[in-house]
């Protein structure tokens, strides 16, 4: 009580709710997996309830049209991927018992001797609604099969009475509904912490709709939900019941929280000093590559191709830590005019707005160090700006966080020695290692050899590797961890230490393959492929992806054969 009576007025919803949480942390640690099963199906329910009206919110404050298929976007990446997290969690939760969630998983020994853990596909609704798409999780050297159980779930293995439980927060990101949940899921449901979350001023509109979804984890004082600006951040950063962080956002905030800025944060870092003497991880973004391997292409293929670069760089308008932001590109290669060509077509019809806060300073000051400049016009959406990475170093250096990419060309004499060059340029020469995209042809992968090409991959050092898929996919994908590569420490955090999401709780982990066909559907079934993916409901130019992200969020809470006709048919229109 005294704590409450001292502390700003500012900041005193910050200090209940920290006091009520403290107050339940063990509590909560020692929670029954039969009540953890209960408490997901009730948030289920409860997010089905404010789906629509979250979605609405969104589309507003990123300033779409009411009617536009963009919605799309912010169902799939906002209650969908909510509601598969409580799906996967409920799975895991329910075979933790001698932990037979595993033993459904394939396994298999890679050619660089690391055991990878097969996630996607998981059941007939993933053959049937993501066909084609497969994710694997490969481990970090020296797990194996036989010791895989040792490396999953681990704190479920104390006896239940004996667990303590821990104060957490999270930092919220303003891009992403999806993001600030799952991360705290990530705290209560993984590692047996309470949470108290705080929201980025940029989407704190999404409280109400969060809050209301996940009541039943408030009502037990699991979580709390607060608003602010940076001066709560900090403070709660620093309170001395806060025993972890998690932040998603932006290497500098990072760097502020635990070193300091200006002058302290030089000399705090200097001596190894940290400010805050507490566990922290984070997803910070990167520079993010995609890799265009050379090959024979059809006209078909390149502007599809096409729609997919321009939804890496331009899904949420641009603002998203895991666009693709340095394009690298064969010299010489035939067809590679024609492709760039198409893409700024696309580009070029994506007229969304820039809603985020400071993209046009972020844009004039990307452009500021460019060469040579081109600007695809977007109507009164802002100019997105092509550059090339060789014109500065800083291009390799500064994440954007806007419409905006680098291409950098290099030489291909055959395509195997090119995707050697240019994973090895992009393990050097890029910040950060979160997620990294690879696109090629799949008759270009049998001419490398499936074995090399996958010694190949594993020489990629990022989180995520997406090969003809986009990284977003296995943020999507919550059974997938996400966060950057391991071995970042805080003196150079870059991408950020440790994982979120990973719904089946695996540790040791070191990267998720997400990869899904080169070609949609019909073309890939001509083309002797047995997958049924259309244009993906998260492309940019899918004209149905509103209806779609809708129906699969409806699906996702209950499943049912007689809901797949609608979702195929918009699918197909799509």
């Amino acid at each position: 009580m005294d704590a409450q009576q001292n502390t700003p007025e500012i900041f005193a919803p910050s200090q209940a709710a920290l006091t009520a949480l403290d107050g339940a942390k063990d509590q909560w640690a020692q929670t029954t997996i039969a009540e953890r099963l209960v408490i997901l199906q009730e948030i289920k329910d409860a997010l089905v309830k404010v789906s629509e009206g979250w979605v609405a919110a969104a589309t507003r404050a990123k300033q779409l049209p009411a009617d536009s298929p963009l919605q799309g976007e912010e169902w799939l990446s906002g209650p969908y991927a909510l509601m598969g997290a409580c799906n996967g969690l409920m799975q895991t939760l329910s075979e933790m018992d001698g932990k037979a969630f595993l033993n459904s998983l394939p396994k298999r020994k890679l050619v660089t001797g690391q055991t990878a853990v097969k996630v996607t596909p998981h059941s007939i609704w993933d053959r049937l609604l993501l066909s084609g798409v497969k994710a694997e999780i490969w481990m970090q050297p020296g797990v194996t099969e036989e010791n895989l159980p040792a490396n999953a779930a681990t704190l479920y293995d104390t006896p239940r009475a004996g667990r303590k439980g821990k104060v957490s927060l999270v930092l919220g990101a303003g891009n992403i509904a999806a993001i600030a949940p799952l991360d705290a899921f990530q705290k209560l449901f993984v590692e047996n912490q309470v949470v108290i979350l705080k929201m980025n001023p940029v989407n704190e509109y999404l409280a109400e709709y969060l809050s209301a979804a996940l009541r039943p984890l408030i009502d037990r004082d699991a979580l709390r939900i607060v608003k602010g600006a940076g001066d709560v951040g900090a403070w709660l950063t620093e309170h001395p019941l806060v025993e972890e962080i998690h932040i998603t956002g932006s290497e500098i905030t990072h760097d502020a929280i635990i070193w300091g800025v200006g002058e302290e944060g030089r000399a705090n870092r200097e001596a190894g000093t940290p400010r805050v003497d507490k566990r922290i991880t984070s997803e910070l973004g990167a520079v993010c590559p995609t890799i265009v391997v050379p090959g024979n292409w059809s006209a078909a293929d390149i502007r599809f191709q096409a729609e997919h670069l321009a939804t890496q760089k331009l899904h949420n308008s641009g603002f998203n830590c895991v666009a693709c932001q340095a394009l690298i590109m064969p010299k010489g290669w035939e067809q590679g005019a024609a492709l760039l060509k198409q893409l700024q077509q696309v580009m070029g019809e994506s007229q969304r707005l820039a809603y985020y806060p400071g993209a046009q300073d972020r844009l004039d000051r990307f452009r500021g160090h460019g060469n040579s400049v081109s600007a695809v016009s977007r109507g009164k959406a802002p100019a997105a700006v092509i550059t090339r990475l060789e014109d500065d170093p800083w291009f390799c250096e500064n994440e954007v966080f806007a419409p905006a990419l680098s291409t950098h060309e290099l030489e291909a004499p055959d395509a195997e020695q090119y995707l050697k060059a240019a994973i090895d340029f992009a393990n050097e020469s890029l910040h950060g290692t979160l997620g990294a995209n690879i696109v090629i042809h799949p008759s270009t992968v049998k001419e490398i050899g499936r074995e090399r090409f996958e010694a190949l991959i594993g020489e990629l050092r990022y989180g995520t590797i997406a090969i003809n898929a986009w990284t977003g996919l296995g943020f999507l994908m919550t059974a997938c961890p996400w966060g950057a590569f391991p071995g970042h420490t805080l003196d150079d955090v870059q991408s950020g230490i440790g994982t979120v999401h990973n719904t089946f709780m695996l540790e040791s982990v070191e990267r998720t393959v997400v990869e899904a066909p080169f070609r949609p559907f019909p073309r890939s079934a001509m083309a002797g492929s047995p997958t049924l993916l259309p244009r993906p409901p998260w492309f940019i130019t899918n004209r149905r992806q509103h209806e779609v992200g809708r129906l699969l969020t409806l699906f996702q809470y209950q499943p049912g054969w007689l809901k797949l006709p609608r979702i195929f048919l918009n699918a197909l229109l799509g």
